[in-house]
């Protein structure tokens, strides 16, 4: 049987640790050893026309009336705690399935709120969350499918301070 003295131990912990965070830090840096995520970089104070171009390119985005369910309440009394959910009515078959769900609000400082990614085991393309909502904004939801086409429905949402009109 070997024998480590404590001394030896620490030194192949300390070591081990450096390396994995070292590894650790390479996955989750952009262009490090991975394929760059198709969202590109977010610029500070991005408008919504610059996000869809960064998302979508030149793609055109069907209407998505009757093949996305987007609900959200009309009037949030608190912007900070706005609760949607993003129902797709799409088959999720291996040939044709929801790839991705972005959540979208026009006038947040950077308007994409999120992106859900799905595969055909999911069976459903449908979630649920809360957005931060700082004035009142149209918000839309985008489903994106597994061969590139897209659709899109919005909605607008009044943000009141404190229940007061805004």
């Amino acid at each position: 049987m070997i024998s480590m003295t404590r001394r030896v131990f620490v030194k192949r912990l300390i070591g081990f640790c450096l390396t994995s965070a070292a590894a650790f830090t390479d996955f989750f840096r952009p262009g490090a050893s991975r394929a760059q995520t198709s969202t590109g970089s977010v610029q500070p104070e991005e408008k919504v026309e610059a996000t869809m171009k960064r998302l979508f390119g030149a793609r055109t985005i069907a209407p998505g009336d009757g093949k996305l369910k987007l609900e959200m309440p009309m009037i949030a009394e608190d912007g900070s705690n706005v609760p949607v959910t993003v129902q797709a009515e799409f088959p999720m078959t291996a040939s044709r399935y929801v790839k991705n769900i972005y959540i979208i609000s026009d006038n947040n400082r950077r308007p994409l709120n999120a992106r859900f990614s799905f595969t055909p085991e999911a069976g459903k393309a449908y979630i649920a969350t809360s957005l931060r909502l700082g004035m009142t904004t149209d918000v839309r939801a985008v489903a994106e499918m597994n061969d590139g086409t897209l659709y899109m429905v919005k909605r607008e949402v009044k943000v009141t301070v404190g229940g007061c009109g805004g």
